[in-house]
């Protein structure tokens, strides 16, 4: 069986986007990798981004800031490849368990699942390394989509295993940005 390679981040939907920011970077002395009035990236080590937040003010207006409508949206685990991620797709389908959103984040690879409870689980692989995807986020292609672009991971999986390189399955497919699903707690 195939499993992550590491934990990889936390993201937290938020009513108090600016202090949150501020905490983090304050408690955890952590930098801020890329942020815009809806999302922020942040980190304190060799990661990309340990911490992302999530401003509901501007994604979900109304909430009142309840642990209903604040709080923990998702944590990631690494897988160490793209066919590491697509044997784990192929063998958690056939357990009838699949993806409510696949996509190319630009810096990663990535499906996301949901508990028996809906907690949200992110499984990626970084698509390059760790300065790569800090590049990419401080890009203005990142500023421009900062969400990513959609694909078919059984598509996906059949080029895996039709003998693609992983540099063809890690490429960022074409496609317009995509927008956040209402499954993913944030919109």
């Amino acid at each position: 069986m195939t499993k992550p390679s590491k934990f990889a981040h936390v993201v937290y939907m938020t009513r108090r986007y600016d202090e949150m920011i501020e905490w983090y970077q304050r408690v955890f002395e952590a930098e801020v990798v890329h942020q815009d009035p809806a999302l922020a990236f942040l980190t304190y080590d060799d990661e990309h981004h340990r911490f992302a937040f999530a401003n509901l003010e501007l994604l979900k207006p109304g909430g009142d800031g309840g642990r209903g409508d604040v709080g923990v949206n998702h944590v990631a685990y690494t897988f160490a490849s793209a066919g590491d991620l697509l044997a784990t797709y192929k063998r958690l389908k056939a357990a009838g368990i699949t993806p409510y959103w696949p996509i190319h984040h630009g810096i990663a690879l990535s499906m996301y699942y949901q508990d028996p409870d809906g907690n949200r689980m992110e499984f990626q692989v970084d698509h390059g390394s760790v300065a790569d995807g800090v590049a990419y986020m401080k890009s203005e292609l990142f500023g421009n989509n900062p969400i990513g672009v959609e694909y078919d991971p059984d598509v996906l999986l059949a080029r895996y295993e039709a003998g693609a390189s992983e540099a063809e399955l890690m490429a960022i497919p074409d496609g317009p940005p995509a927008g956040i699903p209402a499954a993913h707690g944030m919109v």
